[in-house]
C-alpha cells in the first residue's frame, strides 16, 4: 500500500490551477472521505490529496521558508494520513491536516536546532546586547573588530560564513556554489563562529 502511495505523490503534477479546478468542484464531502477513508479507499484517499495538498504546503512553506521542506512535511502527512486510516478518528478533516502539519513542523524545525546553531544564537545574543548595556559601545568599533575577526580566517572559511550568515544561503547551496561537502560547510561555519566569539569576548556582557 505504501509503495502505491508514494508512486501517487511522485508522478502527480500539482500546481495551483489543478487544485483551484479541483476544489471547484468536489465530488464528496470531507465526512464522506473520511468514512472511505477508514474503508481503505484509495480514490477517497486521493480526492483528499488533491483537496488539501496545495494549502497544506502553503502552510509549510510559510513556516520554513524551503520549497523542498515544505514538500517533504506534506508528503510525511499525507503518508501518515494513509498508513493509519484504520485508527484515526476524525471528526474534522480540513482542522486535523492542519493541526497534525503542525505537529510534523514544530519537531522538524526542533530537530534543526543542533548545537552549532544554538552557539551561533548565543553569539548573535551576545552581540545585540551590546547595544542596550550601560556602557554604549558604538556600534562602528563591533563592527570593525567583526572585520578584523573575519580577516584572520582563511579565505575558503571567511566566504562560506559570508554566504550563509550575510546572504542567508542554505548549506546545500553553499556547498554545491563552492564545490564543496556539506560537513565541509558545517566545519567551516562551526570554525568562523568559534573565531568570532573568541574575538568579540571583550564586548560580551555577563548576565
Amino acid at each position: 500500500m505504501i509503495k502505491w502511495f508514494r508512486g501517487y505523490c511522485r508522478f502527480l503534477d500539482y500546481n495551483f490551477a489543478s487544485h483551484i479546478k479541483d476544489q471547484m468542484k468536489p465530488t464528496f464531502t470531507d465526512e464522506q472521505l473520511v468514512v472511505q477513508l477508514s474503508e481503505s479507499n484509495k480514490r477517497a484517499f486521493e480526492e483528499i490529496y488533491d483537496r488539501y495538498w496545495y494549502k497544506l504546503f502553503c502552510i509549510s512553506f510559510h513556516q520554513t521558508g524551503s520549497r523542498e521542506e515544505a514538500e517533504e512535511l506534506v508528503h510525511d502527512l499525507f503518508e501518515s494520513l494513509w498508513k493509519r486510516r484504520l485508527e484515526s478518528k476524525i471528526n474534522h478533516l480540513s482542522s486535523y491536516l492542519v493541526i497534525a502539519l503542525k505537529y510534523l513542523i514544530v519537531n522538524h524545525i526542533k530537530s534543526q536546532i543542533t548545537w552549532r546553531k544554538y552557539q551561533e544564537y548565543v553569539l548573535l545574543n551576545k552581540m545585540h546586547e551590546i547595544s542596550t548595556t550601560e556602557e554604549n559601545i558604538e556600534f562602528n568599533d563591533l563592527s570593525e573588530a567583526i572585520d578584523k575577526a573575519m580577516k584572520k580566517l582563511p579565505e575558503k572559511t571567511s566566504r562560506v560564513f559570508q554566504l550563509s550568515r550575510f546572504e542567508n544561503q542554505s548549506v546545500k547551496s553553499i556547498a554545491k556554489e563552492l564545490h564543496i561537502s556539506e560537513k565541509a560547510v558545517e566545519y567551516h561555519i562551526t570554525k568562523s563562529l568559534k573565531v568570532l566569539k573568541d574575538n568579540l569576548w571583550i564586548y560580551q556582557t555577563d548576565n
